[in-house]
């Protein structure tokens, strides 16, 4: 089971999902690597979380899989690296039964929950996968999703494969935070950098995986906030985190004003609430302080917002860092906010 199954139901995982957008030049990229007959051993994809990483990453397993030889003319003549969801390699993928194609993510443990970290068994799994033949007689590929999940031991196995890749493999590491990553692991691939969409793309790509109208003004209003992200727009989009938002919004609006009932509230809200939640209450105070930092017009109220600013994020920071209560945060916050926003 994998992060997407465990937490966002009815939303085909990519291993699913056949189209991509927003990221032609990264696709125009790794298309014209194989067919010129230049694709290094291994991609680093990375951007930031719910752009597409992974999806990029099925989506060009499959290409290779279903096409072995970079010289023939289907790929020649290929201006993307879309296959159909009926082409027997798509289906095998979708199956989980395609025997050249291997997958390193967190699985469940003994305990029957998700495991935190990819288990440094799974990772070792590489050197006997990488050591046989294909069994098609193609290439043999391997989609790390992701890497921020390896252990320090779990990143040394994986080093050991790039360092001495076998003809014909292909490592697909997907990354949200590359620069966090081993030097050694991003210097033996090549790097893919994905942007956060634009939000008629995460629209679209949202109501394909949603099977919705992509024009309803709830997927617009969340492809709005989703800051380029589809998974944050998938969650945003269940109706309760917009009216979270909302909420938060309008109890910014009344500063330097506040209603200590309508706060205990909104504490007890996000203290049951998921991380998606939490990450909507942050994102919505910063673009208000944004906001006062546009319009300030004085020194002394422009130092005021500014040391908000910084005083807010630290604490919201630990609070994410350390998984501190959230509701002393809602109080906390929107006394130093009322202090800020004073004329």
């Amino acid at each position: 089971m994998s992060k997407r199954e465990e937490g966002a139901a009815g939303v085909p995982h990519p291993r699913e999902t056949t189209a991509l957008y927003g990221h032609a030049e990264a696709e125009r990229q790794a298309l014209g690597a194989y067919a010129g007959g230049r694709m290094p051993h291994a991609w680093l994809i990375g951007g930031e979380h719910g752009v597409g990483k992974a999806t990029l990453a099925y989506r060009l397993a499959r290409f290779v899989l279903a096409h072995p030889d970079p010289a023939s003319s289907d790929v020649q003549a290929a201006d993307s690296l879309f296959v159909p969801p009926e082409h027997p390699v798509s289906r095998r993928i979708a199956a989980r039964a395609h025997s050249d194609l291997l997958t390193l993510e967190r699985t469940v443990g003994d305990t029957g929950k998700l495991r935190t970290e990819i288990a440094v068994a799974d990772v070792r799994r590489t050197v006997t996968f990488f050591g046989s033949t294909a069994g098609e007689g193609g290439w043999r590929v391997c989609i790390v999703d992701s890497a921020d999940e390896l252990n320090r031991a779990g990143a040394n196995a994986l080093l050991k494969i790039l360092e001495e890749p076998p003809a014909r493999s292909l490592l697909l590491v997907v990354s949200q935070s590359p620069a966090r990553l081993l030097p050694t692991i991003r210097s033996r691939c090549r790097r893919l950098a994905l942007r956060p969409l634009d939000a008629p793309d995460v629209a679209r790509a949202v109501a394909d995986a949603l099977g919705i109208d992509p024009a309803d003004p709830q997927l617009q209003k969340a492809a709005v906030l989703a800051q380029g992200s589809v998974a944050r727009a998938i969650a945003l989009y269940d109706g309760a985190s917009l009216a979270l938002r909302d909420k938060v919004a309008s109890l910014l609006e009344m500063l330097p004003k506040t209603d200590p009932q309508a706060l205990h509230a909104l504490g007890d809200v996000l203290g049951r609430a998921d991380e998606v939640a939490f990450s909507g209450f942050v994102d919505t105070v910063r673009a208000w302080l944004s906001g006062q930092l546009d319009r300030a017009r004085d020194t002394a109220r422009l130092a005021r917002i500014a040391q908000a600013w910084e005083a807010f994020n630290r604490a919201a920071g630990e609070v994410e860092t350390f998984n501190l209560d959230r509701k002393p945060l809602v109080f906390n916050t929107f006394a130093l906010l009322a202090e800020a926003a004073q004329r």
